[in-house]
C-alpha cells in the first residue's frame, strides 16, 4: 500500500488527481478476490481513512475535467476573466484604428473576417488607410515558397513604415496571422524584431491579449494548435465593402497529409464545425441577401426557390431536407422581406411513389404560393442516383404525363392571375434585344425577370432632353403594361432612362 499512498498524496499538487483515483478503483478490484479475515483493529482505522478520502476524492473532479478536447468544443465563456496580469482596460483597443491585409487562398478571407469580429468586440476600429493605422496585420499563406516571400517582402516596407513613426502617435504595431506565423514563427520573431506578434490560425481569439502584451514592448506569440478550434461561435464580419460573395467555412485543417503539401502542419488536424453554427451563419447571410435586394434597385426582385414537390412524403423520399410547412413559411417570409418578389420553381411529376394524393398537395402548393415563373418535368430515372439504387420508378409513364399537364394547367392559371397585377403599371425594362417571334418587337425584363415584349419604336431619351431615339440592348426603358399571359408581359414603350432616373415614374 505504500507506494499507492505517495501516489494519492501526489494528486493534491497537480492533475494527478483522476489518474490516481483510477488506481485506486483497481487496487480495490483486486483487493476484493483476496482473503476475507477480519481486519485488526489498525487495519479498520486505516480503512476508515482511506474511505473518507475516498468520498471526498470522488466529490472531487474526474479525469474528464483534465481533458480538453472532452469538453463540448463549443462551450465558450461569453467573458473570460482576463489574465492576472493584464487589466481589463488593457485589453481593450481602445479605438485603435486596425490594417488588414489579407494573402492566400479563401480560407485566408474566412480568417481575416473571424479575426477582425475579435477585434472589433474589443473595441479595435477598421482602416483601410495604411498611414493611419496603429496596427497592421498580415494573414499570411505558407503553401508555396513564393507566398512567403512575398510576405517578406511586405514586412521590409512596413519597416521604414514603422521607423518614421511619429513619437508624438501611439506606437505602430505589426503582427503576423496565419500559416507562415504558425511555420516560422521563431524564424519571424529573430530575423524581423520589428514584428510584434504572432498569432496562428487556432490563435485568433487570442488577438486582444497579445496585442496588449505588445504594448509593453515585449513581442508576443500564440501559435498554438488545437483540436477542437472551430470559431464556431465567432460570427465573421465581412472586410470587404465591395464583395459580391461569402464564404462559409465548414472546417478547419486536414488530415490526408499529401506528401507536398504543408497544410496539415499549419493549420492542424480536421475538425468540423457543427452543423448547427453553419446553418446559423447561412441564415444570416440569407437575411443580408434578402435586405440587400429589397434596398437596391440594381438587383433584380426574382428569387428561384425550386420545391419538386408539394407533398412532405415525397420530400422526404426526394431527401431534400425540409417539409411542405417549411417551404410556405420560407415563401411567406421572403415575401415580407422584398414586397412584390417574382418567385420561381422547378416541380417533379411522377417521382417514385408519388400517389395521387402527393400530386394534389403538389397542385395545391402551385395555387397556395402562385409562382411567376416555373420548371415543370416528368420525372424520369437516372442512373447512379440513389434512386436508380434504392427506389422503384413505379409511377406509370402515362400517369407522369397527365398529372404534368395538370401542373402545367394549374401554374399557368396562377401565373395570369399573378401577372395580371401589373397590368396598367409603369414598369422599369432592362432591354435584351429583338423579340424571337417579331422583328418589329424588343424584349427585355422586368424587375422580377419577367419577358416584356414592346414595340422598337422611337422614344424620348430622359437624360437627353429633346432627342429621340431607339432602345439598344443594355438600356433601360419604361413600358406601360397593357395585357399578359402567364410567361409574358407587353405593352408601349415611354421613353428611355436609367436606375436613378427611373424611381421617379415606377
Amino acid at each position: 500500500m505504500r507506494p499507492l499512498q505517495c501516489v494519492l498524496q501526489a494528486q493534491r499538487r497537480g492533475p494527478l488527481a483522476s489518474v490516481s483515483w483510477l488506481l485506486l478503483r483497481t487496487c480495490r478490484a483486486r483487493s476484493s478476490v483476496q482473503g476475507t479475515t477480519c481486519p485488526s483493529p489498525e487495519r479498520q482505522q486505516e480503512n476508515g481513512v482511506r474511505k473518507d478520502f475516498s468520498s471526498r476524492l470522488a466529490a472531487g473532479p474526474t479525469f474528464q475535467h483534465f481533458l480538453r478536447s472532452a469538453l463540448d468544443p463549443q462551450e465558450k465563456p461569453d467573458v473570460e476573466d482576463p489574465p492576472p496580469y493584464l487589466t481589463v482596460d488593457e485589453l481593450s483597443g481602445r479605438q485603435r484604428k486596425v490594417y488588414l491585409e489579407t494573402y492566400g487562398c479563401q480560407m485566408n478571407v474566412n480568417d481575416t473576417e473571424i479575426a477582425w469580429s475579435v477585434l472589433q468586440k474589443s473595441g479595435y476600429l477598421r482602416t483601410r488607410n495604411l498611414q493611419e493605422a496603429d496596427v497592421i496585420l498580415l494573414v499570411t499563406c505558407s503553401i508555396r515558397e513564393k507566398a512567403e516571400q512575398t510576405i517578406w517582402n511586405r514586412l521590409h516596407q512596413l519597416k521604414a513604415l514603422k521607423t518614421k513613426r511619429l513619437r508624438s502617435r501611439v506606437p505602430l504595431r505589426i503582427g503576423i496571422l496565419g500559416c507562415m506565423a504558425e511555420r516560422l514563427k521563431e524564424e519571424i520573431l529573430n530575423r524581423e524584431k520589428m514584428v510584434d506578434i504572432l498569432a496562428g490560425p487556432d490563435a485568433y481569439r487570442d488577438l486582444p491579449r497579445l496585442l496588449a502584451v505588445a504594448e509593453s514592448g515585449q513581442q508576443a506569440a500564440n501559435v498554438l494548435l488545437s483540436l477542437d478550434e472551430t470559431y464556431a461561435d465567432v460570427m465573421p464580419v465581412q472586410t470587404s465593402p465591395s464583395a459580391t460573395s461569402a464564404f462559409v467555412s465548414i472546417m478547419r485543417g486536414c488530415d490526408n497529409m499529401c506528401s507536398y503539401c504543408i497544410v496539415p502542419f499549419t493549420r492542424g488536424r480536421e475538425r468540423s464545425r457543427p452543423v448547427a453554427s453553419i446553418l446559423e451563419e447561412v441564415r444570416k447571410l440569407s437575411e443580408q441577401v434578402l435586405q440587400l435586394i429589397h434596398e437596391r434597385d440594381n438587383i433584380c426582385k426574382q428569387i428561384h426557390l425550386p420545391a419538386q414537390s408539394g407533398s412532405s412524403r415525397v420530400l422526404e423520399a426526394m431527401r431534400r431536407g425540409y417539409s411542405r410547412e417549411a417551404y410556405v413559411e420560407l415563401v411567406h417570409h421572403i415575401r415580407e422581406s422584398i414586397p412584390g418578389v417574382s418567385l420561381s420553381s422547378d416541380f417533379i411529376a411522377g417521382f417514385c411513389g408519388e400517389t395521387e394524393e402527393d400530386h394534389l398537395q403538389t397542385v395545391s402548393l402551385l395555387r397556395e404560393v402562385q409562382y411567376n415563373m416555373g420548371f415543370l418535368f416528368a420525372y424520369s430515372m437516372r442512373q447512379k442516383t440513389r434512386a436508380y439504387h434504392r427506389l422503384k420508378d413505379d409511377v406509370p409513364e402515362e400517369v407522369k404525363l397527365r398529372r404534368l399537364e395538370e401542373l402545367i394547367t394549374v401554374f399557368r392559371e396562377e401565373a395570369t392571375k399573378a401577372n395580371m397585377a401589373s397590368v396598367g403599371c409603369t414598369q422599369l425594362v432592362l432591354v435584351e434585344g429583338h423579340s424571337k417571334r417579331s422583328a418589329t418587337d424588343l424584349c427585355g425584363r422586368n424587375d422580377g425577370n419577367l419577358k416584356v415584349i414592346f414595340p422598337n419604336v422611337e422614344m424620348e431619351d430622359v437624360s437627353n432632353s429633346g432627342v429621340r431615339i431607339r432602345a439598344q440592348p443594355g438600356d433601360y426603358v419604361l413600358v406601360k403594361i397593357t395585357s399578359t399571359s402567364s410567361q409574358t408581359l407587353k405593352g408601349h414603350v415611354l421613353c428611355k432612362t436609367t436606375l436613378k432616373d427611373s424611381s421617379a415614374y415606377c
